[in-house]
């Protein structure tokens, strides 16, 4: 008669063996998806293909540096006695795409505006990464505020789409004078699950967060967004406005999509933006 081996142990080795195989390919997959950020979260351009001087503005190059080392790249175009325009772009492209925008901004809304490049965009060196963008974003305020010695009552801290989580997380930890948000989404999770149904958000250790964090900034908030927004829904842009504390306001632009707020608002958008702007200092 042969003895039966017993089945428990055996039960367990080959559990653990299937464990063992998944969290290998677990990790695998988890690589994968942290070398395809780039291509999912993040579209850097290096190629600029313009600077403000062939708009007619005077500014200076500006280089700085990251807390790890790597070196940065942006632009300052001043105005004379105007509040700092701290900008915080979107995930594709680089600063010289918002060549037009930046003019109109210093004519009609009268702020100095500085603009960089997170980290692989444009001539900013490095890789880009989620924990390199709030590395980059700190470095842009220090940078105003240390290096051009600017107060924070005169620092206004704006982002755009992606740069709206890196500028609503500053506001937490920065005196700033108030915070612009345009085309702002809920969280990074949300935006996975929006565009990713089959995946996760992959990085939830460093997430992009705006709904969790808009309640507790304590400066005057701005929600700007496209009525017809094809990236980014309405509706998120709505939820992080009601989420957000007063004093605040919401600016819808009807007709507008994603890439277009500022042209199809065209001076009435840069009239709201001033007078939020400037509000109290005149």
């Amino acid at each position: 008669m042969v003895k039966k081996i017993a089945s428990g142990p055996i039960f367990l080795l080959v559990i653990l063996g299937v464990l063992c195989v998944l969290v290998v390919k677990k990790e695998r997959l988890f690589m994968i998806l942290e070398f395809s950020e780039k291509g999912i979260v993040f579209f850097p351009d290096p190629t600029l293909i313009g600077t403000p001087a062939d708009y007619g503005m005077e500014y200076e190059e500006v280089w700085f540096a990251a807390a790890d080392g790597v070196k940065l790249h942006g632009w300052w175009v001043p105005k004379k006695d105007a509040p700092v325009f701290l900008w915080f772009h979107g995930n594709g492209g680089n600063i010289s795409h918002r060549l037009e925008n930046i003019k109109l901004l210093l004519d009609l809304v009268e702020v100095t505006v500085f603009i960089f490049d997170y980290r692989e965009y444009g001539r900013s060196e490095g890789r880009i990464s989620r924990e390199g963008t709030y590395l980059d974003a700190a470095a842009a305020y220090q940078y105003v505020a240390e290096g051009r010695k600017v107060a924070g009552s005169n620092i206004v801290l704006f982002g755009r789409s992606l740069g709206t989580a890196l500028a609503t997380d500053l506001a937490l930890k920065a005196p700033c004078r108030s915070l612009i948000l345009e085309s702002a989404y809920t969280d990074s999770q949300e935006m996975a699950r929006l565009y990713l149904p089959f995946l996760f958000d992959w990085r939830p250790k460093v997430p992009y967060d705006n709904l969790g964090k808009i309640g507790r900034v304590r400066v005057p908030v701005m929600v700007i967004h496209g009525e017809d927004d094809e990236i980014i829904p309405l509706d998120m842009g709505r939820r992080v406005f009601e989420a957000a504390a007063e004093p605040k306001e919401f600016y819808l632009i009807p007709g507008s999509h994603h890439n277009d707020t500022y042209l199809v608002g065209g001076k009435a958008y840069f009239e709201r933006l001033r007078s939020f702007i400037h509000r109290g200092r005149e």
